[in-house]
């Protein structure tokens, strides 16, 4: 209760973290460094962080580029929707 916290979440509303807590919404990167941290960062203290996550931004980000990961396009081949499903995902969709 009453905790200050980071979240990488989309959208916030009152107690979603607690009752009374400070919730602000940050990126990864912003989370990871007040991770680090323990608290908020400076402006400063951020952008020292970040230039070093960007050295490794290629392999950091490519998770994100579920098309470009060969394994998870390997699983995702393999799933398979019954038609049903299909149609009922197209119809509330059109909704």
């Amino acid at each position: 209760d009453s905790a200050t916290v980071i979240s990488t979440s989309t959208r916030n509303f009152p107690n979603r973290l607690g009752k009374g807590a400070n919730v602000y919404l940050g990126s990864a990167e912003l989370s990871s460094v007040a991770a680090v941290l323990g608290r908020l960062p400076t402006p400063e203290e951020y952008l020292k962080y970040y230039v070093e996550l960007g050295k490794d931004q290629a392999s950091i980000y490519k998770y994100l580029n579920f098309d470009q990961v060969e394994s998870y396009q390997e699983a995702a081949d393999e799933v398979k929707i019954d038609d049903r499903v299909k149609q009922a995902a197209k119809a509330a969709m059109a909704k």
